[in-house]
Formats: C-alpha cells, sequence, structure tokens
C-alpha cells in the first residue's frame, strides 16, 4: 500500500508541473509571427490578365514584368524622348502598384546625370503612361499591398551594323 500511496503522490506531483506551464499571450504569438514572415517577398506578384492563366509564380512574374515593358514601351514610342535625347535607347521606369491596384512611373536616372531635364521627361511619362489595363496588385498573406520594381523600357533598338 505505502508502494502505491508513492506512486500517487510522485504521479500528482509531476502532473502537476503540466498544469504550470505558462501558454503564450496573443502579444507574443503575434510577434512571433511577424517576425517569422519574409516582408521583402510578397506571395502573388502584381498581375495582369494575359498573365493569370500561368500557374508558375516565376513565369507569371515574368510575364506581368514583359507584359509592362512592353506596354510603357508602345506608349513612349509615339513621343518625342527619342528626339529630344537621340542617344537616349534605354529609360528605367521605376513602378509602383498600389494596394488599391493604381500604378505610379519615375523614370530613375544616374546620380550624376546632368545631361537630361528630369522634370521634362517625368512630365512626358506622366502625360504618356496612362490607360493601361487592369493590374492586380501584390498580394501578402491574403492582402494587397504595395510593390515597386524597376523596368528598363527600350525606347528604340541601336542601330546593328
Amino acid at each position: 500500500m505505502k508502494q502505491f500511496s508513492l506512486f500517487l503522490f510522485v504521479l500528482f506531483f509531476n502532473s502537476c508541473q503540466y498544469f504550470e506551464k505558462q501558454v503564450p499571450s496573443e502579444k507574443e504569438l503575434l510577434q512571433k509571427e511577424l517576425k517569422s514572415i519574409n516582408w521583402k517577398e510578397v506571395d502573388e506578384y502584381p498581375s495582369v490578365v494575359d498573365c493569370e492563366k500561368i500557374p508558375d509564380k516565376k513565369q507569371r512574374q515574368q510575364c506581368f514584368f514583359e507584359v509592362m515593358a512592353q506596354l510603357i514601351q508602345e506608349k513612349l514610342d509615339i513621343d518625342t524622348l527619342s528626339i529630344m535625347y537621340p542617344e537616349l535607347d534605354t529609360i528605367e521606369v521605376k513602378v509602383t502598384v498600389f494596394p488599391n491596384a493604381t500604378m505610379k512611373f519615375e523614370p530613375q536616372f544616374p546620380k550624376d546625370s546632368v545631361a537630361y531635364d528630369t522634370i521634362k521627361i517625368d512630365s512626358i511619362l506622366h502625360a504618356r503612361l496612362v490607360d493601361f489595363p487592369k493590374i492586380n496588385p501584390a498580394i501578402k498573406r491574403g492582402i494587397p499591398v504595395k510593390t515597386q520594381f524597376i523596368l528598363p523600357v527600350i525606347l528604340k533598338e541601336r542601330d546593328r551594323k
């Protein structure tokens, strides 16, 4: 009987330890989860209807970048950029896609670039880069998020000899 009592005491003593463990607070769990999220990556990149059918995430991203570069190029083809700056064959455009599916375009120039009237080029971009097809914003954990990327846009092909 003594052994049985000792067994019950040991069992009771050890089982009490299970009840003493602290449950993490909601705040601690949230902080842990937020730290585990890679905020530099999105679950789904921005997209256009033509690219939605592609199942592979990287190929869908590439499709979107190609469509955007082509659309920007077509919209700038009809402009005077190539006449104003004949030496300018490519321009880098920073594209921001906001969660509400609106976009912003900013030309990117080298820091030491004084050869270009950046204000004039910026105003041309704002005037020409309108009326795009519907863009679906990037998604992170089921929520639309803002994304930014830089696209090289070919203004004219260099003559090949």
